[in-house]
């Protein structure tokens, strides 16, 4: 139950509200009971992938003769939703469905198509996209990555970093440079698939403050030569403007997800502050919690109804640039600021790490950081106001 009283948007038709349902089972009796052990580890088993797969969540919004449910983000936004609000956060299915296999359905051949996208449905192929790098993160132009192209092969040679799935991933789209000389317009987009990558090794599972179950890795590309046909699409040179094109989609999810995980933290605190008592009183009996909560409760529905809106454009084909920066930076400062609200409403037991507010308040910090830190989000809004 939510602690929002905000209606079902017109986008949420009865077969995703089935959907929702469907989501929030699984994850409950297939995510939740195994998550602690998987903070522990420091990544999700594989089987979880497959079970996912089996149960539809993965690729639900890829067309029917490439293995998904023939959907759209619509549905994605619905499973990451469900995904939030269990509390399984550092599960990556997000990326796996709404980042990197769009980049395969959107500017893939169809022979990509059908030699990826249904593996990336079943959890077959596990999938990261290799973006940053030690001297690169949101400025991709500067990226080193470079492939040279070498008779019908093209030889790969970096390294990148923070590549979300990286321990588990064995389908990688890499961004890397196929002519330095060009900027922008010499970056071009590669599939590789790990298993048949001579020269591809995996670096550390990184050790980061919060997200424990998701495998965050270096990766190193040693001279991998690959075939002509994995270069995403026909034509070298694409790469930065596929990037920008799938971008607000990325952002939006990332939205997505704080928005999820503020409803949680605002629920589960109602609930706690309901049966913890001080100074002989309940703490929500307390002034100073109720308007506190007021104003949680006040952010997280306007919030709640601007994602919406959000999603409905995306799906629409018309969500911009500069309304998903607002989106992913708004929402996630307000998540860090929801979540902090919460923990202190829970007193010394909110920074027990045995409280589930405790893993929300490490696990939300990077928000605020991938996809494009949120001062570069308000560069970019800045670049669309009306001003000489």
């Amino acid at each position: 139950m939510s602690a929002l009283d905000v209606p079902n948007p017109a986008w949420m038709s009865e077969d995703l509200v089935l959907l929702a349902n469907t989501s929030a089972r699984f994850f409950a009796a297939e995510i939740v009971p195994h998550y602690e052990r998987w903070e522990e580890q420091g990544k999700v088993d594989r089987e979880a992938w497959e079970k996912a797969g089996a149960a539809g969540l993965l690729c639900a919004a890829m067309p029917e003769q490439y293995g998904g449910a023939g959907g759209t983000f619509a549905h994605d936004a619905v499973i990451v939703d469900e995904l939030g609000k269990a509390g399984a956060d550092g599960f990556g299915i997000g990326l796996h469905n709404a980042i990197a296999a769009p980049y395969i359905l959107e500017y893939g051949t169809e022979d990509q198509k059908r030699r990826w996208l249904p593996g990336l449905a079943t959890g077959k192929f596990i999938s990261a996209i290799a973006m940053s790098e030690p001297g690169a993160g949101s400025d991709l132009q500067n990226i080193k990555t470079s492939a040279s192209k070498s008779g019908n092969e093209y030889v790969l040679n970096g390294q990148k970093t923070f590549i979300t799935n990286g321990q588990l991933a064995n389908l990688i789209i890499v961004v890397a440079k196929t002519d330095p000389e060009q900027g922008a317009k010499g970056t071009s987009l590669f599939i590789v698939e790990t298993d048949q990558a001579d020269g591809f090794r995996r670096g550390r599972n990184l050790d980061k403050i919060g997200l424990k179950a998701n495998d965050t890795s270096e990766l190193f590309f040693d001279e991998v030569r690959l075939p002509t046909a994995n270069l995403l699409g026909s034509d070298e040179g694409c790469g930065f403007y596929q990037l920008m094109e799938q971008l607000p989609q990325e952002r939006l999810l990332i939205a997505l997800q704080a928005m999820a995980m503020i409803e949680r933290a605002l629920t589960l605190t109602i609930d706690y502050v309901q049966e913890r008592k001080a100074f002989g009183r309940r703490v929500v009996d307390f002034q100073n919690t109720r308007f506190k909560l007021a104003e949680c409760k006040s952010e997280a529905t306007i919030a709640k109804v601007f994602c919406n809106h959000c999603v409905e454009r995306l799906v629409a084909g018309e969500l911009d640039s500069a309304t998903a920066s607002m989106a992913k930076y708004w929402l996630t400062d307000l998540q860090c600021k929801i979540v902090d609200d919460c923990l202190q409403l829970h007193g010394g037991y909110g920074y027990m790490n045995e409280y589930p507010i405790a893993r929300m308040y490490r696990d939300a910090r990077v928000q605020r950081i991938y996809g494009g830190t949120n001062e570069i989000m308000k560069t970019l809004i800045a670049r669309s106001l009306d001003v000489d």
